[in-house]
């Protein structure tokens, strides 16, 4: 029962998500869209599709024209493994990223996530 439950409602906040879009806040040059383009695709979020804390990410992403590989880890088990292996916590969101000193860093929660997107 509570899988349907849960399939049911990912189904709503997927539709209410796609319906309620978010516009991109931020307005770049070209030149800096490429730069931030290129910092983050050695970034990775590991994701879940209905997740509504994954969806606020995703939203954020949006609003701030922020591009990176994106892994569902509820369909791809290698993915799975990665986060296990490297995050060492079976939760999402999850924002694999590369600091300023080079080390890779495993930042979960949805809201520290977004804050630290608003300030690419």
């Amino acid at each position: 029962m509570m899988k349907l439950i849960r399939f049911v409602l990912g189904k709503i906040i997927l539709f209410l998500d796609f319906v309620f879009t978010p516009k991109p806040t931020v307005t770049r040059t070209n030149e800096e869209q490429t730069t931030l383009d290129a910092k983050t695709s050695s970034w990775t979020m590991y994701h879940l599709e209905a997740c509504p804390f994954c969806v606020k990410v995703r939203r954020q992403m949006k609003r701030r024209m922020v591009c990176m590989p994106m892994k569902d880890v509820g369909k791809d088990s290698v993915a799975f493994d990665e986060l296990m292996a490297g995050g060492k916590l079976d939760q999402v969101p999850c924002l694999r990223y590369i600091d300023s000193s080079g080390n890779v860093q495993w930042m979960y929660e949805s809201s520290d996530i977004n804050e630290f997107l608003a300030k690419l």
